[in-house]
C-alpha cells in the first residue's frame, strides 16, 4: 500500500441518475478506506455543462446518502477547479511536456480519412511539434487557434494494478493527445490527474474501461512531478446475457431499486459481491462485516453479473434479519400510504404491529412484499387471488363445508396455537383427511393469499372475532360460486 494516508475518490459525472455501476465503485472506494484508514472524497465531474444538471448531482448525493457512503470532506466541483487545469497545462508547455498545436479539425478529419483509405490507423504526425519559434510566435501574433498536444515520450507506460496486476502500454501506440482544447478548457484526462494531484489521491479505484486512459494519465503524473498514485480497475458489470448491463436489462438506477423496496444494506452486500470475493462461500453480509472481510486481494478480474433474482433473494436475507424495529420507519409510511393504517393506528398497536412484521418478513423478498402481505390483518375487504382458488379452492361446495366445519370447531376452542392445531387436526382424522386439506382453503378464506405466515400465527394474529368472521364471509362467497357454475 502506499505509504501516504490513503486517500481516494468516487468522480461521478451529473449526467444521469446514479447507476449500479458508479455505487459499486464508490463501495468498494468507501470499504477501502474504511478497512485501511483515511478518506473517502467525493468530486463531482461537471465539465460537460451542456449535459450536467443539478438534479443528477441531487440524484448522486441522494443515492450515496441512501446507501450510506458518506464522504469525508466537502464534495469537489471539477468545474471549479478550471483555472488550475489550465495552469497545470501551461506548466507542462513551459517544461516541454506539451506543445502547441494549430492544426484544425477540418485538416485532421482530411489527415483521418486519408489514413482511412490507406487501411491505416489515423496518429498524429506531429508536424506542429517541427514548427519553429519564429512559426510558433507568428501564428500566436496572428490570433490564430490552437490547442495544447502532450508529447508522448518514447518506450512503455505500465503500472502493477491491484486488480489485474502488471498492466503495460507501449508508448508508440497512443498518439500525442490533446490536454487543453482552442477555448482553453482541459480535457478529461487533464482535469482528472490535475484534481486528483490536488486532492492528494493515493489510490485510484475505478471501472475497467478506465484502463485505457491510465497510461495517458500516468505521462500525465510524471510531467507535473507528481507522486503516483496506485490503480485499480474494477471488472465491468453484465447483464445475464454477458452484455454491458444497461437499461435493455431493466432498472440500472440505484434510486429504482430503492423504490422498489429494497433495503440499502442488501443491495451493498449484493454490490460488493460484483467483482469482490470475502473469500469461502460466505455470502449474506453486514457492512461491519464487509469492512471486516475486505481485501483487495479479493478483487475479481472476470466481468460480474447483475442478477435480479439474486438481488432480491438477497434482500429477503436480509429483510429476515432486520429486526422489526428497524423495519417499521420503513415500512409504516408505506402501509399509511396504501391506505392501509395510520401512523396513529399503529403506534397504538405498537406490539401487535411489530409481532406482524417479525412474521411477514421471514417471507418476503421486498418491503413491497411485506405490505402486501399485510393487507389481510388491516382490512376485512379482502380478495380472494385467482390463483389461490384455482389451486385451494376447486371444489366450491366441498371447500365450503370444510370451512363450515372448521369455524365450527375453532368457535369451541380455546384460541390459542396447541388447542387450535389439535383441534383441527382432529377434524382432519374424522373427516378422513389430512391438516393440509383443512389448513391451505383456510390460509385463503383468512388472507387471500396461498403464501401467508403459519396458519396459527394468522389466527392468533387476526384473533376469535375477526378470524371467525372471515371464514363465514368465504363460506358466502363459495355458495355463490357454486351457485353461478
Amino acid at each position: 500500500m502506499n505509504a501516504r494516508s490513503p486517500r481516494v475518490r468516487f468522480a461521478p459525472s451529473p449526467t444521469g441518475y446514479l447507476h449500479v455501476g458508479g455505487a459499486r465503485t464508490a463501495l468498494f472506494n468507501w470499504l477501502y478506506v474504511r478497512k485501511y484508514g483515511g478518506q473517502f472524497l467525493l468530486r463531482i465531474e461537471d465539465t460537460d455543462k451542456a449535459r450536467s444538471t443539478d438534479e443528477s448531482t441531487r440524484a448522486i448525493f441522494e443515492g450515496l446518502e441512501w446507501l450510506g457512503l458518506g464522504w469525508d470532506e466537502p464534495p469537489v466541483y471539477q468545474g471549479a477547479n478550471l483555472e488550475r487545469h489550465r495552469a497545470d497545462a501551461d506548466r507542462m508547455l513551459a517544461n516541454g511536456a506539451v506543445y502547441r498545436c494549430f492544426c484544425t479539425p477540418a485538416e485532421l478529419d482530411v489527415r483521418r480519412k486519408e489514413a482511412e483509405a490507406r487501411k491505416e490507423s489515423f496518429k498524429y504526425d506531429r508536424r506542429c511539434d517541427r514548427l519553429s519559434q519564429a512559426e510558433i510566435d507568428a501564428k500566436l501574433a496572428a490570433g490564430t487557434p490552437h490547442v495544447l498536444r502532450f508529447r508522448v515520450p518514447e518506450g512503455t507506460t505500465e503500472w502493477d494494478d491491484l486488480v489485474h496486476e502488471r498492466i503495460a502500454f507501449p508508448n508508440k501506440d497512443i498518439e500525442d493527445f490533446v490536454v487543453l482544447r482552442s477555448d482553453r478548457t482541459p480535457i478529461y484526462n487533464m482535469a482528472v490527474v490535475s484534481d486528483d494531484i490536488a486532492m492528494r489521491i493515493t489510490l485510484v479505484m475505478r471501472g475497467d474501461d478506465h484502463i485505457s486512459n491510465t497510461p495517458k494519465q500516468i505521462m500525465l503524473y510524471h510531467a507535473l512531478g507528481a507522486e503516483l498514485p496506485r490503480f485499480a480497475h474494477l471488472p465491468m458489470i453484465h447483464g445475464l446475457d454477458g452484455k454491458k448491463l444497461s437499461k435493455r436489462h431493466g432498472a440500472t438506477a440505484v434510486a429504482d431499486y430503492q423504490h422498489q423496496g429494497i433495503l440499502p444494506g442488501a443491495m451493498l452486500n449484493f454490490l460488493a459481491l460484483l467483482g469482490w470475493s470475502p473469500g469461502g462461500d460466505r455470502e449474506v453480509m453486514t457492512m461491519a462485516e464487509m469492512i471486516e472481510l475486505f481485501s483487495t486481494d479479493g478483487l475479481q478480474k472476470k466481468a460480474a453479473v447483475f442478477d435480479t433474482k439474486k438481488l432480491e433473494w438477497m434482500n429477503g436475507q436480509h429483510l429476515s434479519r432486520t429486526p422489526a424495529a428497524a423495519l417499521a420507519p420503513l415500512i409504516t409510511p408505506m402501509l399509511v400510504a396504501a391506505g392501509l393504517a395510520t401512523a396513529a393506528d399503529l403506534e397504538r398497536k405498537h406490539d401487535w404491529y411489530f409481532a406482524l412484521l417479525d412474521l411477514l418478513k421471514v417471507r418476503a423478498r421486498t418491503t413491497d412484499e411485506i405490505v402486501h402481505q399485510a393487507r389481510p390483518y388491516f382490512t376485512d375487504d379482502i380478495s380472494y387471488d385467482p390463483d389461490a382458488v384455482a389451486k385451494q379452492w376447486k371444489d366450491a361446495a366441498a371447500t365450503r363445508d370444510i370451512l363450515a366445519a372448521t369455524r365450527e370447531r375453532l368457535s369451541h376452542t380455546t384460541w390459542e396455537p396447541a388447542a387450535m392445531e389439535e383441534a383441527l387436526r382432529k377434524l382432519a382424522e374424522e373427516r378422513g383427511t389430512t391438516g393440509g386439506k383443512i389448513f391451505q382453503p383456510l390460509r385463503v378464506a383468512l388472507t387471500g393469499l396461498t403464501v401467508s405466515p403459519g396458519i396459527f400465527d394468522v389466527l392468533m394474529m387476526l384473533g376469535p372475532d375477526r378470524a371467525l368472521l372471515r371464514i363465514e364471509s368465504a363460506e358466502r362467497w363459495l355458495e355463490h360460486s357454486a351457485a353461478g357454475a
